[in-house]
């Protein structure tokens, strides 16, 4: 049996002489895990999915699952998609509407009895939360019951490896919400590795134990989804991830294991990066931004910035505040705590920071 310890693959898809995939991927395939593959739309998310399957083939490089080759450009080996004991999830669940719910989950089951595709199909519809449906078409069930349709169908199977192309892009804004946390409590449940394609960073957070940030077919940067979302290596990769604030920073000096920054005629500090020379960019999540009407008593944050708030823009539960501080800085409150501040344009406020949130990254970087 082969040693499923983990997923690799190193390929190269070529649509034109511009428009290449190119691929390098592993990820632990011994049990239960979530990675995302993130990126803008056309950054070559869904081909690299897509190869993995056995949809698309590569022009080059290898795939493979522990000791099982499933594609070898060199040796010639290409197993189709059956061959490789995946499941795929399409973005649109592709469930056949003329089956009923039933039907839709034991249509992959195969060399299994009358009686046995009866209880598995039972158990399905009992662990997903669709029970009393069995005999309702597609059409006749909410788009998060079909997608517990098309997940139930797929993980009857017992694949080896799951892949999700944007499994919630099908849904409102109001249902994805609902959504994020019962799709990842039933992906552990289903204990199998995950990769899950999605351009959402709430949905990539929420989902993600690691994520590969994707851009103009390549892969960027690898690792724990907090990491990478808090502390991006490179320019390209934070504006990917959503960093709000990514401002030029020029290196004062080194104390302590921290480092002070210039940035607008505002000093920073933030912890020193050991690669930081001269010339670099302070990249500030809005979350990690605190505001105040003033300072007093003992604060925590080093960075203690009089602001001019210049924009107020509600975005659900949440507010979006733009801040001058001699660099424009963007903050995310709650709606409570933006009545309570009375935060309104025109208006000063402090804007606290703690050393750890201000991420430098070296000047130079992908941009």
């Amino acid at each position: 049996m082969a040693n499923v310890s983990e997923l690799f693959a190193r390929f190269e898809k070529r649509y034109t002489p511009e428009t290449v995939v190119r691929a390098e991927l592993r990820m632990p395939a011994d049990g239960f895990s979530v990675t995302v593959l993130f990126g803008p739309s056309g950054a070559g998310k869904t081909t690299l999915l897509r190869c993995l399957a056995g949809l698309e083939r590569p022009e080059s490089g290898t795939i493979r699952l522990g000791d099982d080759v499933w594609f070898d450009a060199g040796e010639g080996v290409c197993r189709g998609p059956q061959q490789r004991g995946i499941g795929y999830l399409f973005q649109d669940y592709a469930l056949f509407p003329h089956l009923t719910v039933a039907a839709n989950i034991g249509y992959g089951l195969s060399g299994v009895s009358a009686a046995e595709r009866r209880r598995i199909v039972g158990e399905a519809m009992d662990r997903y939360g669709l029970a009393g449906l069995q005999d309702r078409f597609p059409r006749q069930i909410s788009g998060g019951q079909q997608q517990r349709v098309a997940l139930a169908r797929v993980l009857v199977r017992r694949p080896s490896l799951l892949l999700l192309d944007e499994p919630l892009s099908a849904l409102d804004a109001v249902l994805r919400e609902e959504l994020r946390w019962e799709l990842r409590r039933v992906l552990q449940d289903a204990g199998i590795p995950v990769i899950l394609v999605t351009h959402d960073r709430v949905e990539a957070i929420a989902l993600a134990d690691q994520v590969a940030v994707m851009k103009d077919g390549n892969i960027l940067e690898t690792g724990p989804v907090h990491e990478v979302f808090t502390r991006p290596g490179d320019l390209s990769v934070a504006r990917i991830v959503g960093v709000e604030t990514v401002v030029p920073a020029r290196l004062v000096r080194v104390h302590e294991g921290l480092a002070t920054v210039e940035v607008g005629g505002v000093e920073l500090v933030a912890v020193s990066s050991e690669h930081l020379e001269g010339e670099a960019y302070a990249c500030i999540r809005a979350e990690d931004v605190f505001l105040q009407r003033s300072v007093t008593g003992r604060v925590s944050a080093r960075n203690q910035l009089r602001s001019l708030v210049t924009t107020v823009t509600p975005e659900g539960p949440m507010v979006r505040v733009g801040l001058d501080c001699g660099f424009s800085l963007t903050a995310l409150v709650t709606r409570p705590a933006c009545e309570e501040l009375a935060l309104r344009t025109g208006e000063w406020v402090f804007a606290l920071i703690k050393a750890p949130s201000v991420h430098l990254v070296a000047r130079g970087t992908r941009g």
